[in-house]
């Protein structure tokens, strides 16, 4: 065969370092614009972005022209240079290290676009239900019985990766 061929959708996560609301809602667009011309510029179209104050999800369709190790490293070393060019308050701003990568069937892109595109609204909701947490710790309610333990000691229904970022 004389060329070579690759269909490998990811899911690619990162923070900012130490999880700081770094990412405000005045530069994320631009941000996110940016981000996706330096994965076009790798062969690695974006598909879908999107993220909130501390870190951001993409889905990507992975070029076999680069690894997958090197594809996240070079997108953050990037950007974060050129976040610091847009003023005082990103002078500071880094990238955590590492990332997360998931691979995902093409059964799966609707879902996890939506998942992406509502990320905002995913963690307003988790917010709330921490503050609901704290409130009824607040009040002498023990956080352990808002939460279903099973006969084996394991909570009834465990979140899936998505819930972790």
């Amino acid at each position: 065969m004389p060329q070579s061929l690759a269909s490998i959708l990811v899911h690619v996560v990162f923070s900012t370092k130490h999880r700081r609301s770094l990412i405000k809602p005045e530069i994320e667009d631009e941000l996110f614009k940016y981000m996706s011309g330096i994965f076009r510029e790798y062969e690695s179209p974006v598909i879908s972005i999107n993220g909130v104050e501390d870190h951001v999800h993409i889905l990507t369709s992975l070029s076999c022209k680069i690894a997958l190790s090197d594809l996240p490293e070079k997108i953050k070393k990037s950007s974060s240079k050129w976040i610091k060019t847009k003023g005082p308050a990103y002078q500071n701003f880094y990238w955590q290290n590492g990332f997360g990568a998931f691979s995902i069937g093409e059964s799966g892109v609707a879902a996890l676009k939506k998942y992406i595109a509502e990320q905002k609204a995913h963690h307003l909701k988790r917010w709330k239900i921490r503050s609901i947490i704290f409130s009824f710790n607040d009040f002498g309610v023990p956080i352990i019985s808002l939460f279903p333990i099973t006969q084996n000691n394991v909570r009834e229904t465990f979140p899936p990766y998505s819930d972790w970022f």
